[in-house]
Parts: C-alpha cells; structure tokens; sequence
C-alpha cells in the first residue's frame, strides 16, 4: 500500500466514488460541493489517497482553517472526507492513512486538528478526543417576529443598524465581522474559513441569503420547500444588530412555521424570545487534537482573571515532540508551555495522555478527566486552576 498526495491535475471522481459508497447517494449539489472541495484541499497539498494498486482506495483532507478559544484565532487542520473503499476496510488502512495526515498536519506548523468522527475508535487511538459540539436548535417562526424589548430603563428611540445584501465581494469583510464577534464574546471552538471557501459555501449561493450589518452577518434560506427557515449563520457583537438580524428571519413567520438553526449552547435569541421557544435538538459531537503542544498554549487566549503554574506530564505516541515534562504558566490573558525537569517525586505533576489534554484544552473539566482515567497525579488545587484556565463550552457553527 502506497499513500501520498493527490494534486489538482488528479482524477478527483473518486472522492464522489468514495463518498457514494461510504455514506450513501450524493446528489448533483452535493457532488459539485465534494469536487470543489476535493480541488481546493489538493491544489494546497491537503488531499491525500491510499493505494493498493492503480485506483485509490481510500481518502482523506484537511481544511486550513482558524479555530477560536478565549476569543483568540489559532491555526487548525479541519479533517474531512475520511473513506475507506468497503472491500478494503479491517486492513488497517484507514489508520495508516490517518497517520500519516497527521504527520502532514505536523509537518505543516497546525497546533490544533478537529474532526466529526463517522466512527471513534480510529480517531481516538491517534489523539484525537471530544471536544465539543454542534448544536441545532427549533425556533417557532412566530417567537421571532415580535421580540422582547430591551430590559431596564426604557430607551431611546434608534434607527436600526443597517443591513445590507452581501455578496461574493464581501467574503473578506465577512470573515472579518465574524473574527470580531468571537473574539469580542470571548468565544470557544468556533472556526472560520478562508476567503475562497466563503465566497463559495455562503456568498455565492443563491438559495442563501445574506445579510451584513457593521458588526454582524447573517446566511439563511428556506428549508425543503416553504413552510420553514433554516439559519447557517447568525452573529452579531451588539444587542441592536443581534436584534435585527433574528426580526429578519422573523419576519417570514407569515408563511413559516418554524426555524431550524445551528446556534452556540448560549446564543442569545434565547434570551429574545418572549417564551422559552428556542429548542436545542441536537448535539453533533466533534474530537480535537493537540497538534503542537507548546504552539497551542501560546497561540489561545485564556481569562484575564486566571494565574496558574503546574507542572504536568503529557504522554504522545504518535507525536512525541508534545511528550514530558512541562511547567504551564497563565497569566495576563497568555500562557507559556516549557520544558520541566521531572517532578520530584514522581507522580507530583498531573498527567495527561494525547486525548486527555485536547480534552483539557476545550473545556473538559479535571474531575471530568479523572473519571474517566484521562487524568492522574497532580491535586485539587491544581485540578481547580486548570478548570479556571481553560473554562469554557466550546462549539462549532458549521461542519467539514
């Protein structure tokens, strides 16, 4: 078996191929999106293929992407599009082919990966572990046309933020506004594509509207046919344009029954609808990676509050350049991750396999960690300025 790098000039038709067989039928939408994306990960080096023979059997890419923690943008590889050929499974190839993404993904300077695992046990064996979630939520369409006023002294009449059509030029300004608005909610998990990718996957869909305001935008269509709306995107970094952008989609409670939208675990159109309306449903759960443990630390934020010095010991397999003994400094909103003699005695620093730190590094509470043997060593106090450090409920708001 032969893996290695499938560039632009390929036959990319066995993505489609591959696809088809591994997940079921793909319609002629689905098919230009899967090319389009298997064309822009291979002209950036990020499409790879296992061989055993002529035809590949089994693919794989990454997205180059920006994932937010404490309101920060790291560099992170989105892994998609994992297939293996179903005559070809249980011979190990997917985790070959695995690995050897990872080593790219190395190689390329990522210090964090994210994926939606179809199946777990691969992923969980290379490092990768959950981290987080997507959530759909419900929206009856009538709690949005008429929404709760302002609380505290009355205010004001203002002229509401203005919202204009956006469109394929505005992919630069888009990316920006929704930087802004994570960085500002001191946001975590949530992730943002190049410009190309969202000129193509929102501004150039016509079955998509979007909307731009000076500190929001907004990307939603009908869903299946007219009696419901279905919101990709809807961000703003101020009351007045959060406002305006869910009335937008309120005001087609004339003809829609309700609202389907993926939203973070705290949006705050909950807190605009008049009864408790907006229905989380579902919750598609994501696994990350520590790529670069070092890289990863200093390039998040961390709460500006938290003052922390650990020591702790990381143990990777497949990656042992994150492996040993380390001190974990935060302080002033950064943190530091450097090399550490090893502790005396030994068991003192809390320790931390590959899948245990990426849990540590989205949220997952040390308690948590320990209970299902992902942490040892340490102590309370350390265990409690961990969980200070690195709180926080991450989600994504789009998949890959």
């Amino acid at each position: 078996m032969e893996i290695r790098q499938l560039g632009p000039a390929a036959d990319l038709e066995v993505e489609v191929d591959l696809t088809r067989r591994a997940f079921g039928p793909v319609t002629e939408a689905g098919r230009a999106d899967r090319l389009a994306d298997a064309r822009e990960a291979a002209a950036g080096g990020r499409y790879l293929a296992a061989f055993d023979g002529p035809q590949p059997v089994a693919v794989a890419m990454f997205h180059d992407m920006r994932q937010w923690w404490h309101g920060r943008a790291v560099r992170m590889a989105g892994v998609g599009g994992v297939k293996v050929a179903p005559e070809q499974r249980g011979r190990g190839i997917g985790r070959a082919l695995m690995t050897e993404l990872l080593r790219v993904i190395a190689d390329r300077g990522y210090p964090l990966s994210v994926l939606y695992p179809a199946t777990a046990p691969l992923y969980r064996s290379l490092g990768w572990e959950l981290g987080g979630g997507l959530y759909r939520a419900v929206i009856a369409a009538r709690s949005l046309a008429s929404l709760l006023p302002a609380d505290g002294p009355a205010q004001p009449l203002q002229d509401p933020p203005g919202l204009r059509r956006a469109g394929p030029g505005d992919a630069g300004e888009v990316i920006g506004i929704i930087g802004a608005v994570h960085e500002s909610a001191r946001h975590c998990g949530p992730a943002t594509y190049d410009a190309a990718t969202v000129r193509r996957r929102w501004l150039s869909d016509e079955n998509l509207f979007c909307y731009l305001a000076a500190d929001g935008f907004l990307a939603y269509g009908w869903h299946e046919g007219h009696d419901e709306m279905s919101v990709r995107v809807a961000l703003a970094g101020s009351a007045e344009t959060t406002r305006a952008l869910w009335s937008t989609v309120g005001s087609h409670a004339p003809l829609a029954r309700q609202v389907r939208a993926v939203v973070g675990p705290d949006d705050p159109v909950a807190w605009l609808t008049r009864e408790p309306d907006v229905r989380l449903v579902s919750r598609w759960s994501w696994m990350m990676r520590v790529v670069d443990a070092p890289a990863a630390i200093a390039a998040r934020g961390f709460p500006a509050a938290a003052g922390l010095a650990v020591g702790l010991r990381i143990d990777d397999a497949q990656l042992p350049a994150n492996a040993g003994h380390w001190t974990l400094e935060v302080s002033g909103g950064k943190g530091e991750l450097t090399r550490a003699a090893p502790q005396v005695p030994p068991g003192a620093p809390a320790r931390l396999g590959a899948r245990g730190f990426a849990a540590l590094y989205a949220g997952v509470p040390m308690a948590t960690l320990r209970r299902a043997g992902l942490a040892a060593g340490g102590g309370p106090s350390a265990d409690e300025a961990l969980d200070t450090a690195f709180a926080g409920q991450a989600f994504l708001l789009d998949s890959f």
